[in-house]
């Protein structure tokens, strides 16, 4: 059974539900009730994924781990598939995923909040660009993956959540808006909310 460190809503939701996806078994574990988690990440981020006893860190790096060791549609096996996959998922962890981290930076370290505001705005409008670029790519097609999702689908549905903590207004393109619905009404999306919801309950 894999063992994955989590943070509530955070980018470790999509390696639960990849792992999900994957048929695996999973037991997940609340990064902030973990006294001395620097020990087991020095860097404090999730996911951390345990296999064995093998601690994998960084959020790309277990996708491909996962995709790679148990064969899914999510990871095409090779050849331009291959490539374009793994091009959507550094897409999703290296260019969307820091464009949201401005919005939690922003909370914490800018107190004036006329200035906020219009930081704020700025990193809005360059997340809604970024949705742009996706709604391009969904022109002939339902999912990134083609006709059914892929992991840079499930990261993306993870991080359109984010905007919801943020006084900001961030849009989506109407095929957008149906891939995000259609990730986060699967069933292993559906219950690794769950999951997590019911482990910081405890």
């Amino acid at each position: 059974m894999y063992e994955l460190y989590f943070l509530p809503g955070a980018c470790s939701l999509a390696t639960q539900v990849v792992l999900r996806e994957l048929g695996q078994e999973v037991k997940i574990i609340n990064r902030q009730q973990v006294e001395g988690f620097e020990a087991i990440n020095p860097i404090g981020s999730v996911p951390v994924l345990v296999d064995d006893g093998a601690v994998l860190t960084e959020g790309a790096a277990i996708m491909t781990y996962l995709l790679k060791k148990h064969r899914s549609p999510l990871l095409p096996s090779g050849g331009a598939e291959y490539q374009a996959a793994l091009q959507d998922i550094m897409f999703a962890n290296a260019t969307m995923h820091p464009a949201y981290s401005k919005l939690f930076f922003i909370a914490q370290n800018v107190t004036d909040e006329k200035t906020k505001r219009g930081i704020f705005d700025a990193a809005a409008e360059s997340i809604r660009k970024l949705w742009d670029v996706v709604e391009s790519k969904l022109s002939d097609r339902q999912y990134l993956g083609g006709d059914h999702p892929s992991a840079a689908d499930i990261m993306l549905a993870v991080y359109s959540r984010w905007g919801d903590y943020f006084p900001v207004d961030i849009s989506f393109g109407a095929r957008t808006r149906e891939m995000l619905a259609a990730v986060q009404s699967m069933p292993s999306f559906v219950r690794s909310v769950q999951a997590e919801q019911d482990e910081v309950a405890r």
